[in-house]
């Protein structure tokens, strides 16, 4: 083979170094300063550690990380709209139980429960309301420290209420009997509220976290 001329050596070095010199500014690009995705999920996990679930915290939320970024204020928006989700699904099903007809006990208590889980929805979908609007005059720079304070207190309040109304769905079939609590729509229903408790907890847990 022929040698290469000069002329062309230097056209393939030049190549190769504007190739190398590229590749490293990427390299510097992703290991230098953090992006806004990478903070989020980050400020995610660290907020997420603090709640009784973290794991379904970080697994529930980590898809609306672009809606909060690294927001004290609005993860827990995004956590109580996650959990008043929850609620209102359940509810179907609870309707959907109901619908099928049962023992005169369990239909009963299936009747309360849809009662309380509804009631549930509404006071996270009322919490998420109240943190919009804290979250909104925080941007306006029109919240007070003591407004703030109200705000949250508002939420904590509703989700506490609210992990209350879901705990009584489960302490109306256990009041029905062991056959109602036992029945395939007792045991449906304790593991529906289950699940849906850790979401109403995880999102009072965030409200918690907001610096006052």
């Amino acid at each position: 083979m022929a040698p290469l001329p000069p002329r062309a050596i230097s056209l393939v070095f030049l190549f190769l170094f504007f190739t190398a010199a590229s590749a490293t500014r990427r390299l510097d690009d992703a290991g230098g300063q953090p992006t806004a995705a990478s903070s989020a999920t980050a400020f995610l996990r660290s907020r997420c550690a603090t709640t009784r679930y973290p794991d379904v915290c970080y697994d529930s939320l980590l898809p609306y990380a672009s809606t909060f970024q690294t927001s004290h204020v609005k993860l827990p928006v995004a956590a109580a709209n996650v959990a008043a989700a929850k609620l209102r699904a359940f509810s179907a099903r609870i309707n959907d139980l109901l619908a099928q007809g049962g023992a005169a006990r369990v239909d009963a208590a299936l009747k309360d429960c849809k009662s309380t889980i509804s009631d549930a929805g509404d006071l996270a979908r009322q919490s998420s309301a109240e943190l919009g609007q804290l979250d909104a005059g925080a941007a306006a720079a029109g919240v007070s420290s003591r407004q703030a304070r109200w705000h949250v207190s508002n939420v904590q309040t509703w989700l506490s209420a609210a992990i209350t109304d879901e705990g009584t769905c489960t302490d109306g079939f256990e009041e029905a009997g062991e056959a109602a609590a036992g029945s395939p729509a007792g045991k449906e229903v304790a593991a529906g509220v289950a699940r849906v408790k850790q979401h109403t907890s995880i999102a009072l847990a965030l409200v918690n976290g907001i610096p006052l």
